[in-house]
């Protein structure tokens, strides 16, 4: 019977559970004293089959407050797979007169997570969107810290899950200062971390409500003094942390100091600018084939010759004067981008800007673009022809 009814809860089975029921009207309390430590509630919700979870609840409320061999309850395998329809079906058994809230939503993993912890630890944004809108004035649910002092906060900048944070810092109370066991700040995590074009603008939505270092935060009790003396023991004999990406990303290398990271966007731009603007320069002044060394315009008896030329001109403009055109044309413009980025690099503007950076990265990319076109055209120039090549064979 019990083989049955998990079975009936893998395939979503309404017609099957309904049934079972009927033969046996205790068959949902033997799941609850049954050895295997997965509900058919459990099977369910992680699989998504809302249908199913209804049923379930509507005949047996207390399954959402079992836990499985891990610590999780029904509502933290349905936030952590992202189906935030059984999120909301799972959370309104309180209003409804079932009242196992405090074992269920409040549960804690092994590693001291609650359900919004998973929500954002597996980029959940609709179920953690459900759990916000039914406890998002309980403070304390929202700013709880797992056995890294990691709130929600802390763990969605450091996965750089932008709009997560947005809707954390906009739609929720989370605290942005709150410090982790290493009195990090979401700030300093976002900071410490590898950096990217979007980090930017998690650090201006961060500085935008008030975000700051953990060195600007005054000294305060720490927060953990908060937890009840019952869960910080709890805590404490906890040894699991994160996953060893997320660890590395929260916890500083050794006696590393600081990165200035736009210090050394600045300095990297300055060096391939430079870089760009002397080869295209020197490609200016010496195009493929190079210059003619002599004046030719008579021959020897004094008449005009039919191909004159002058010292110093360029060869390639007498012999392929479109290519050459073209060569210049895309040279000039690789040269101009290059003085520009350099030209606003030294300027003294507010780069801080995300509008300045991506400017500077379009205009690098044109210049890029440009000089590998006069590279083909350079390459082209000095292959001969295949007709050539066969006379010469010939």
């Amino acid at each position: 019977m019990e083989k049955k009814l998990l079975d009936a809860a893998m395939e979503g089975n309404i017609a099957m559970l309904k049934e079972l029921i009927q033969q046996d009207p205790l068959v949902l309390d033997r799941s609850l004293v049954s050895c295997v430590s997965e509900t058919p509630l459990h099977i369910a919700s992680m699989l998504g089959h809302l249908g199913f979870v209804k049923e379930l609840l509507s005949h047996k409320p207390e399954l959402a407050s079992e836990l499985d061999s891990r610590g999780s309850t029904p509502l933290h395998l349905a936030a952590a797979k992202g189906h935030s329809e059984i999120v909301k079906e799972l959370v309104l058994v309180e209003s409804r007169g079932m009242h196992v809230r405090t074992d269920s939503t409040l549960a804690l993993t092994d590693r001291g997570e609650t359900v919004l912890h998973l929500c954002v630890g597996h980029n959940r944004l609709e179920g953690l969107k459900a759990l916000a809108e039914a406890f998002g004035k309980d403070d304390e649910f929202l700013n709880w810290k797992d056995v890294d002092g990691n709130t929600i906060l802390h763990i969605s900048v450091a996965k750089k899950q932008i709009e997560i944070i947005k809707f954390l810092l906009t739609s929720t109370g989370v605290n942005v200062n709150a410090l982790n066991a290493n009195s990090f700040t979401a700030l300093d995590i976002m900071m410490q971390s590898p950096r990217g074009l979007r980090d930017m603008e998690i650090e201006d939505s961060l500085r935008s409500v008030g975000a700051k270092s953990a060195k600007d935060v005054r000294p305060i009790v720490h927060d953990w003094v908060r937890v009840p003396r019952e869960e910080r023991q709890i805590a404490r004999r906890l040894g699991s942390v994160l996953s060893s990406k997320e660890g590395d990303s929260m916890k500083p290398a050794a006696q590393q100091k600081p990165s200035d990271w736009l210090g050394r966007r600045r300095s990297s731009l300055m060096v391939v600018a430079s870089l760009l603007a002397t080869v295209a320069f020197q490609a200016g002044l010496t195009p493929p084939g190079g210059v003619w060394q002599d004046d030719l315009e008579v021959d020897e008896n004094g008449n005009p010759v039919a191909e004159p030329h002058s010292v110093g001109t360029s060869v390639m403009a007498y012999n392929q004067p479109k290519e050459y055109g073209l060569f210049m044309i895309f040279n000039t413009i690789a040269f101009l981008a290059s003085l520009s980025i350099i030209l606003l690099l030294v300027s003294g503007l507010p780069i801080k800007r995300r509008r300045w950076m991506w400017i500077q990265m379009v205009i690098m990319w044109v210049a890029i673009t440009t000089q590998v076109v006069t590279y083909f055209i350079s390459l082209r120039h000095m292959s001969p022809d295949d007709i050539n090549v066969q006379g010469t064979a010939a």
